[in-house]
């Protein structure tokens, strides 16, 4: 009977270090959204910001991403999700002015999960550093980039969130290989790397060539994932624009197109949230 005891007190020594490395083994994971939020400016009727603002909230508490790039979003509607998102903190300026005015091309992250080490923001033009309008561009066009620390591994890794214009393509084209060349540039080291937009541009549109040679489309690598539109349009149209790429990740185990109704509201924006789970 001693014998039987002795046996079961160091086998319930042996279980909580087998416990703790089983936790030791689970993969880092990063869950991300992309979202065009559409500007809080937008003549939409029902539809409008003020109207739809609480699905937003509501989406964002049931995906609970570690961190996200909105596009359009202007300085009162980051505010909105920043008040009632408390755990999340946002990077971004203005695109008019550098500062508040116009759309941002915000970076939030969850302070609990994600440290932010550096940001900085530059314009799709032929000068970055300045807020301009580029090429054949309609619009002022931003990228927003951060290195950020996973609190849960330690890992390092690089974020950028960018809007590519609507209309002109050289912009479309000269813009991403703007984002191409600084990626490369801000990133010697080869740290995991996120870039999440809006880019105006179907999945088989040549201004993607260079970036899919650089890095993958979770939408078309993940596991598991899904062909949805990710443009509506308020329900009048239906295209695949918005995308999550990645680098220096080991895998991504799911790409959804986030279609789920919040609030009773038909659509959430006039695009539809695109998150990914990425594994360092």
């Amino acid at each position: 009977m001693k014998k039987i005891a002795l046996f079961l007190l160091a086998a319930l020594s042996i279980l909580p270090q087998a416990v703790s490395a089983r936790k030791v083994a689970e993969p880092a994971t990063l869950d991300v959204i992309s979202f065009n939020i559409r500007m809080g400016e937008g003549k939409d009727g029902t539809n409008s910001w003020q109207f739809r603002c609480p699905a937003t909230i509501l989406m964002l508490r049931d995906k609970q991403p570690d961190i996200f790039g909105l596009q359009e979003a202007y300085d009162y509607q980051v505010q909105f999700i920043e008040e009632n998102m408390p755990d999340y903190k946002s990077i971004g300026v203005g695109r008019e002015d550098g500062r508040h005015e116009g759309e941002h091309m915000s970076i939030f992250y969850n302070k609990k999960t994600i440290s932010l080490l550096k940001w900085g923001t530059f314009w799709l033009s032929e000068t970055p550093e300045e807020p301009s309008m580029g090429w054949d561009a309609a619009c002022f066009r931003t990228a927003t980039w951060a290195l950020m620390k996973d609190k849960r591994s330690g890992q390092r890794f690089y974020y950028v969130n960018t809007h590519l214009d609507h209309v002109g393509k050289e912009a479309q084209k000269n813009g991403l290989a703007l984002i191409v060349e600084r990626i490369r540039e801000i990133n010697p080291d080869h740290l995991p790397m996120v870039l999440t937009g809006d880019f105006n541009v179907e999945p088989d549109d040549s201004v993607l060539d260079d970036l899919d040679n650089m890095m993958k489309s979770a939408r078309k690598s993940a596991e598991r994932t899904d062909n949805l539109n990710s443009y509506n349009g308020w329900g009048k149209s239906s295209s695949v624009i918005d995308y999550i790429y990645y680098s220096g990740f080991s895998s991504c185990p799911k790409f959804e197109t986030v279609q789920k109704k919040y609030a009773d509201f038909p659509f959430i924006s006039d695009h539809y949230p695109v998150m990914a789970t990425l594994i360092f």
